[in-house]
């Protein structure tokens, strides 16, 4: 009987193992007594079901020390260049998984091919070709990056903040992708403009009152403005400038306005020295006449020839001189400022010969009768000497 324990007890003590189960990539040691690998997995609680993988094979005989694989199969979901894909599989790694889908080699996935493979949707890009036209220049490379902007850092592409390109950058990547690239480029632009004059008024004495003579005709200014533009396929895409400066200063106009105070001052000079030189030919007995002065010529109140009489005073003529002048251009013109001579051209009061001479008395020499006439005088005076020159030649030739 002693001999039959001592059979027994060391039958079972040789049943008793230590196994290792490793379940999907988890190693647990496992005691006990189990003969087979199924009896360990019973006796681990760890289910087999059809489709997951398990080696040893179940009825298979193990010992203390054996090692027990079980690897569960899962549903897993991948999205491979856009396109969903769902299979069964007992991988436990992003490398695994991708061994399934044949994706060895240059495909990039979402995850590290040595991670776990988890729950979430593996997403993967296989390489393609891409078609890079930057400048004219065709360059043709391969990329597993998922998008447009990641595939041309891929090709070792760097983009300006200026730079174009033909598809949007967070756009998929796809076979055979054409992305046109269009260089931004920077040059400089300068653009004058006008600096408009001011105009200055100067009080005359020696013009009539009212009359408005240009002494120094006013001339715009330049600026020059220089830019900075930024060109994308000779298009300009910016504009900032970056320099302004006046670089030709404008002339001032100057403009004569008369206060008439000089033809006051000789119109009072000239009735004082009459009133003396009547006072004393009365009081002198037996002294010889005067001679007469020329009649008066009347005028209307402001019309032209009430205008030309303050600028003959202004010159110093007196009544004689406005005399023949009135005969004159009432010869020439009427006093017409309108006048015009449609065979010969001469227009205005003295019928200038063009009538565009009186442009250097005043832009206004079309309509101004103050323009013309402060014109006709000084021509007057540089050809004939007076007014009454003036009339004779036209009496004897029929112009002046």
């Amino acid at each position: 009987m002693l001999a039959a324990v001592t059979v027994a007890s060391t039958a079972f003590a040789g049943a008793h193992r230590e196994v290792v189960v490793e379940v999907d990539g988890e190693r647990t040691t496992v005691e006990g007594y189990g003969r087979t690998v199924a009896d360990v997995l019973a006796a681990a609680g760890v289910e087999v079901a059809e489709g997951d993988v398990l080696a040893p094979a179940p009825g298979t005989a193990v010992t203390d020390g054996s090692e027990i694989v079980v690897r569960h199969a899962r549903t897993v979901t991948a999205e491979v260049d856009g396109e969903t894909r769902t299979w069964s599989t007992t991988a436990t790694t992003v490398e695994d998984a991708l061994d399934d889908l044949g994706l060895r080699g240059d495909a990039r996935a979402s995850a590290s091919r040595s991670a776990a493979l988890g729950r979430e949707p593996l997403r993967v890009s296989t390489p393609k070709t891409v078609h890079l036209v930057v400048d004219g220049q065709v360059v043709e490379g391969t990329s597993s990056a998922p998008t447009v902007g990641e595939a041309l850092s891929d090709l070792g592409l760097v983009l300006g903040e200026a730079d174009r390109v033909s598809v949007p950058l967070d756009a998929a990547t796809v076979e055979g992708l054409v992305v046109l690239v269009s260089r931004a480029q920077a040059d400089g632009e300068s653009v004058t403009e006008a600096v408009p004059f001011e105009t200055q008024e100067v009080a005359d004495p020696d013009l009539p009152e009212g009359v408005r003579r240009t002494v120094t005709a006013g001339r715009e200014g330049v600026r020059t403005t220089t830019y900075e533009r930024e060109l994308v396929g000779g298009v300009v895409v910016s504009r900032a400038p970056v320099a302004s400066a006046v670089t030709t200063a404008p002339v001032a106009q100057v403009v004569h306005v008369g206060t008439g105070e000089t033809a006051r001052a000789q119109a009072a000079a000239a009735a004082a020295a009459a009133a003396t030189a009547s006072s004393a030919a009365s009081s002198s007995s037996g002294a010889a006449a005067a001679p007469a002065a020329p009649p008066a010529v009347a005028v209307a109140p402001g019309s032209a020839q009430e205008i030309a009489r303050g600028m003959v005073a202004a010159r110093g003529w007196g009544d004689e001189q406005f005399s023949c002048l009135v005969s004159l251009w009432k010869k020439e013109s009427g006093w017409n400022h309108l006048a015009q001579n449609r065979s010969s051209g001469a227009y205005g009061i003295p019928q200038s010969l063009p009538g565009s001479k009186m442009a250097s008395a005043g832009a206004d020499w079309r309509t101004n009768p103050a323009t013309q006439i402060a014109w006709g005088l000084g021509y007057i005076a540089d050809r004939y000497g007076t007014p009454c020159g003036a009339w004779s030649h036209s009496k004897a030739r029929g112009w002046y």
